[in-house]
């Protein structure tokens, strides 16, 4: 039996609602019929647990086929990973969303998703809303005003397509006899033939993340593979941040590398280690106990720049030229690493080849992450294996559906997420 997503025990409520008379409570509206184990509930076509972004999309799918959807959810309000997302700008797609920018066990799932719920198609929809919007770097797309607008769009959308949504409704227990799935609650009961589970993943608990989701699947022996965070930013250990000292706040292009991947954007030295989105990015590749290297201002020729200025002035000392490039902080630390003192003109040519070997392959070994407090995403999740990847469905469970970050399909950093998000909300939705 799942836990509530707030961890409430609740062997007291259901040990009363079993003992209660059948027509408790008596105000319920009509619609609910008694059950086999002596309570009422209400029933649905299908119910949705988890009011983020897969979630509403979900129920504005499935209402525009007719269906009856209630959308539960814990928190108070829709959408909160959507109104924090993009710096309160919501970062809601990526117009280079494809399978290849996503990490699964396997990497070929999402593919009919994606296909069939394209970022052309969400765009479309924040259009029709006229929702001003803008690009930015590498095909992200933002709101111009605020991310709030796309929370609205959606409860918009859930309206005209008659989907019902309860907020504040944390979960006692989800139940199945057979012919319909039972979501207990701290009000009642909800009966319905298609339960669509849009809870997410661990991320971020602080906003009510929990593990929900892997406990259904748990519930109904559907196998969750290893989770972990995601797009989080990695810690360095104190002898490093110690040698770095002067250095958070500093941000500087770089690629970062890991392996055969990498990604070219901005790192951000911190008071704890290393974030910025290319740190970000690294991440949900790396594991304890690896590498990871970084390329600094990887379009700057650094042999080339002081073999330069050594000729034009030779009294020049190494920091003021690479501060031409770089933070000055920055550029202070690194010849300080190096041992590098004096005029170009007195500098060996080993020690500069020390020195741009350094900034071409600046090696990290971080011994952990900030975790899931300050992580993006969760890692795994649902395993494919047990799912549809036409309809998100369960494919030992008629009728249970996992979308979302509950599944172990988990995009880049840039707005990826959230199309897969909205994919995959919409697969489920055309089918439960």
């Amino acid at each position: 039996m799942a836990s509530s997503p707030r961890g409430v025990e609740n062997a007291i409520f259901q040990e009363f609602v079993r003992q209660a008379p059948v027509d408790f409570p008596s105000r319920w509206p009509k619609g609910r019929r008694q059950t086999g184990i002596g309570y009422v509930a209400e029933r649905r076509d299908v119910v949705i647990i988890g009011a983020g972004a897969a979630g509403m999309m979900c129920a504005i799918a499935a209402g525009r086929r007719g269906r009856r959807v209630l959308v539960l959810d814990h928190a108070r309000a829709p959408g909160e990973k959507i109104r924090i997302s993009g710096g309160g700008r919501c970062n809601f797609t990526n117009i280079h969303a494809g399978p290849k920018n996503f990490l699964s066990a396997n990497p070929h799932f999402a593919k009919s998703a994606l296909a069939r719920y394209t970022p052309r198609d969400f765009l479309d929809l924040v259009e029709r809303h006229r929702i001003p919007w803008h690009e930015k770097t590498l095909g992200q797309l933002f709101c111009d005003n605020s991310a709030k607008d796309i929370i609205a769009m959606l409860l918009a959308e859930m309206t005209a397509a008659g989907a019902e949504l309860r907020l504040s409704t944390p979960i006692a227990s989800v139940e199945h006899d057979g012919d319909a799935f039972r979501v207990v609650t701290e009000n009642g009961a909800v009966e319905a033939a298609s339960l669509v589970i849009a809870t997410g993943g661990k991320s971020i608990p602080k906003m009510g993340a929990t593990g929900f989701a892997y406990r259904v699947a748990e519930q109904f022996s559907l196998p969750v593979t290893e989770t972990r965070a995601g797009l989080v930013p990695l810690m360095l250990d104190p002898a490093t941040l110690a040698a770095h000292e002067g250095l958070p706040g500093v941000s500087v292009d770089v690629v970062a590398r890991h392996g055969r991947t990498e990604f070219r954007e901005a790192a951000l030295f911190t008071h704890r280690g290393l974030s910025g989105p290319a740190i970000l990015q690294i991440s949900s590749y790396w594991r304890e106990g690896e590498e990871i290297a970084l390329h600094i201002c990887p379009e700057v020729d650094f042999a080339a720049v002081i073999a330069a200025a050594r000729k034009a002035n030779g009294r020049q000392a190494v920091q003021t030229v690479l501060a031409d490039h770089m933070p000055k902080k920055l550029a202070q630390l690194l010849v300080a690493e190096l041992g590098i003192d004096g005029p170009l003109a007195e500098l060996a040519g080993r020690r500069v080849e020390a020195l741009v070997q350094k900034l071409s392959d600046w090696r990290f070994r971080p011994p952990g992450s900030e975790g899931y407090r300050t992580a993006e995403v969760t890692l795994g999740g649902v395993d494919t294996a047990a799912l549809d990847s036409r309809s998100m469905a369960a494919k030992a469970v008629p009728g249970l559906y996992f979308i979302g970050e509950a599944v172990d399909v988990t995009g880049w950093l840039g707005g990826y997420n959230f199309q897969w998000a909205w994919a995959s909300g919409h697969a489920a939705g055309e089918d439960a």
